[in-house]
């Protein structure tokens, strides 16, 4: 699913008047008629304070209003800019004012008044998504008394003072703090930054039948992966497959004490259909990971505590690195060895290895092309520096790829996988409760396996994050509270079926 921006959605939107062909007022007919569906299903028996701007969302607000009245329920209509309405919004307020027993109220009055409406629903249809610029004084006196009167707020397409994209300048205190969203046909670009989840809530995405032709054609860099992606990048094994033609994992990880994280990461490998599996570990490890995972064959470092030598790497489709290894100076030394000598294998570098960068930054010239990082937010911050917000952190991630020729996966709640040349594939599923610790360890044994089994780097990254957190969704039926990366790995198998099938 692609991401447009605003203005690439004004004009899909234009371009669909023009060519279904359809009235630009039946459009916006349709788009409410959907929004008041599923209003009425989740809100079946009660009364809404309806807000509504002077521009085209307004009237997606009013229309619904109209609608809502139509089907018995009591609402309120508060009106902003009632002199300078968009046409189409002009017309639905004609519309509005014909039934009997439409209540509206004119904000534009210097004397209006909030009181008497508290145990309403509000439904936000102030601004669109052509905002620029943060509101006004008494636009934002209005949005904060609406986020203090209702315990819940539906906005229609984007909450009002939101900006579809970069927010660096805005006023946060003047956006509405949704309960839902209700969106039309994509997603906006700042739906899926953390900063923005008070002000977005639960996103709804309803299709509105805008031309697919021309959402096909417009260029973007940013979508949301789906299941048919992941479809078409990893196929079942064929008829005549056999462990020779799967690839043969090698993955460095874990430490005294940190043993663990060379499981976790073995265990999903193998789970993501890797034909071979070696797995690197410290001596004192070799006994505990010969137990829990037999079907892994063990390399064995000479140092009992630590990763300090690499094996012979001819044998190897790809390599994983970093879980639990560490960061003392022979690890240090060991992981620039292994670099030196990886100069055309597919790899995946997470943890204590993007530590290890981050500390040694000359040496992610070393980096062969196409290696795949894997980060959560402050190791980011710790290899590309700080920033200031969500927006800049994705524009900072897109320079690091793009100048290391590398992919980044930013891991977190809709995690970027991000390509050299700057595309960037913004990930659906997962769950909270899959913030606990050995999930990125999991990952990355995923990444690995598709890796190793031949595919494509970034479609690698792109499907391993689709399927983990596929399979953290899997997990949390029975409940978030509690999961762990265990859980993750038991139900990579149906999460594959799931994704593939």
């Amino acid at each position: 699913m692609k991401i447009l921006t605003s203005k690439q959605t004004g004009e899909t939107d234009n371009y669909t008047i023009n060519n279904e062909p359809i009235e630009s007022l039946s459009l916006m007919e349709r788009a409410a008629t959907m929004a008041f569906r599923w209003i009425s299903a989740h809100f079946p028996a009660s009364g809404f304070s309806v807000f509504a701007g002077p521009g085209n969302n307004g009237g997606d607000a009013l229309a619904i209003a109209r609608m809502l009245i139509s089907n018995g329920r009591k609402v309120k209509i508060f009106l902003y800019k009632s002199r300078n309405l968009s046409p189409d919004a002009t017309s639905n307020l004609e519309k509005l004012k014909k039934l009997p027993g439409s209540d509206i109220t004119d904000l534009s009055a210097e004397d209006f008044s909030f009181s008497g409406f508290n145990n309403r629903i509000a439904i936000d249809g102030l601004f669109g998504s052509g905002l620029n610029r943060p509101l006004n004084e008494r636009a934002a006196k209005i949005v904060t008394h609406i986020n203090q009167s209702f315990r819940q707020i539906i906005s229609i397409d984007i909450p009002s003072g939101l900006f579809c994209e970069d927010n660096s300048g805005n006023s946060r205190e003047n956006i509405i703090k949704a309960t839902y969203t209700l969106t039309f046909q994509m997603p906006k670009l700042s739906f899926l930054f953390p900063e923005n989840r008070e002000q977005t809530g639960h996103l709804v995405i309803l299709p509105i039948g805008l031309s697919h032709e021309k959402i096909s054609q417009t260029p973007t860099l940013w979508k949301i992966t789906e299941k048919k992606d992941i479809q078409n990048l990893v196929s079942p094994p064929h008829r005549f497959a056999h462990k020779g033609t799967m690839g043969h994992a090698l993955l460095i990880a874990g430490s005294y004490g940190k043993t663990g994280a060379a499981l976790l990461a073995s265990r999903a490998c193998l789970r993501s259909g890797v034909g071979l599996m070696t797995t690197h570990v410290p001596h004192s490890a070799v006994a505990i990971l010969q137990t829990a995972i037999p079907e892994a064959m063990m390399s064995v470092d000479r140092s009992d505590l630590m990763f300090t030598e690499h094996p012979e790497l001819s044998a190897f489709s790809a390599i994983g690195v970093g879980p639990g290894i560490g960061t003392r100076v022979n690890t240090q030394r060991a992981l620039c060895e292994l670099l030196d000598q990886s100069k055309n294998k597919k790899m995946v570098i997470d943890a204590d290895g993007l530590n290890i960068l981050a500390a040694n930054p000359e040496w992610m010239s070393k980096l062969p092309e196409n290696t795949i990082l894997t980060p959560h937010p402050k190791e980011f911050e710790r290899l590309a520096g700080a920033a200031k917000d969500d927006y800049s952190r994705l524009q900072k991630a897109i320079d690091f790829a793009q100048k290391h020729h590398i992919i980044l996966v930013l891991k977190g709640a809709y995690t970027a996988v991000i390509s050299p040349e700057g595309r960037v594939s913004f990930n659906p599923t997962g769950n909270p409760g899959m913030a606990t610790a050995g999930s990125g360890d999991t990952l990355t044994g995923i990444i690995l396996g598709l890796l190793t089994s031949g595919i494509d780097p970034f479609d690698a990254a792109s499907a391993a994050v689709y399927i983990h957190g596929l399979a953290g969704d899997m997990a949390a039926q029975r409940g978030m509270r509690g999961l762990i990366a265990s859980d993750i790995i038991e139900h990579l198998q149906p999460a594959f079926k799931e994704a593939t099938e």
